[in-house]
């Protein structure tokens, strides 16, 4: 099956994409029953509002993966005690319940994913692109490190964050059969793509900073993924994305916005 909506980036990317959009679950919360727990079952432990579960989502669903991992959203703000006591100790999302072991890490999980399940390949065969691909994910933490900062502080905006801005932007320009990191959508795509969504909100409403801008690469990232169905169905409304950001980040500008 191959989604419609995004029939014009198919042929680039390659990726099955789901037609129907998927009914989620609710989110379980302190006085929620676990599932069957290790019953057999592959489950995906998420938290809807968190990006680096929503990565692990993303691949999950452009693998085509939607009946073989069932979902299971966890309220990380009331977490339930036998997530941590009997699925994952470190009690962090995301995590994969499957063959008996739970595996997390979310930049782990999505290259555990790519590889153990069928679907379509998200990494290359390419050595020069798949090389690309790994120090692209490598550099994953510090790029949000980089860019969350002034978010946290009273800076504007810092060097270093635009410097990461740039890195990634040139990045985006060393394929040329796409627009995406290696040219075909990858996990290299997916690393960034789930942090970028709440950058260009926070940025715009709080920094009045455009992270696209003079980023022609950049805004066609963004552009292209948004076409992309199987990314499309995990993404947050902005408003609440910014309550949360209101709620969490702790940045006095933020008691500025008005919802």
């Amino acid at each position: 099956m191959y989604c419609l909506s995004c029939s014009t980036i198919q042929e680039r990317c390659g990726v099955r994409c789901s037609v129907t959009k998927e009914v989620l679950p609710p989110a379980l919360g302190t006085v929620s029953e676990p599932p069957p727990l290790f019953d057999g079952t592959t489950r995906l432990y998420i938290c809807y509002i968190c990006p680096f579960a929503q990565r692990a989502w993303v691949t999950r669903n452009c693998k085509g993966l939607q009946d073989e991992i069932k979902l299971v959203a966890i309220n990380l703000e009331d977490k339930p005690a036998w997530y941590k006591d009997k699925v994952y100790p470190q009690g962090t999302v995301p995590s994969l319940e499957h063959n008996g072991k739970v595996t997390g890490e979310s930049l782990d999980l999505i290259k555990y994913i790519d590889s153990n399940f069928q679907g379509p390949a998200l990494l290359p065969q390419d050595p020069a692109k798949r090389q690309f691909a790994d120090e692209l994910i490598g550099y994953a933490d510090a790029f949000t490190k980089a860019l969350y900062a002034p978010l946290i502080s009273k800076v504007d905006m810092s060097d270093e964050a635009v410097a990461a801005l740039d890195k990634i932007e040139a990045a985006l320009s060393k394929f040329s059969d796409g627009p995406f990191f290696l040219g075909q959508l990858s996990l290299a795509d997916i690393a960034y793509v789930t942090i970028l969504e709440r950058l260009q909100i926070y940025y715009s409403h709080v920094r009045n900073y455009e992270i696209a801008k003079d980023r022609p690469n950049l805004e066609k990232f963004i552009e292209e993924m948004n076409n992309i169905e199987a990314y499309k169905q995990t993404k947050n409304q902005p408003l609440i994305l910014l309550d949360f950001a209101k709620r969490h980040l702790k940045a006095n500008t933020f008691s500025l916005i008005k919802f």
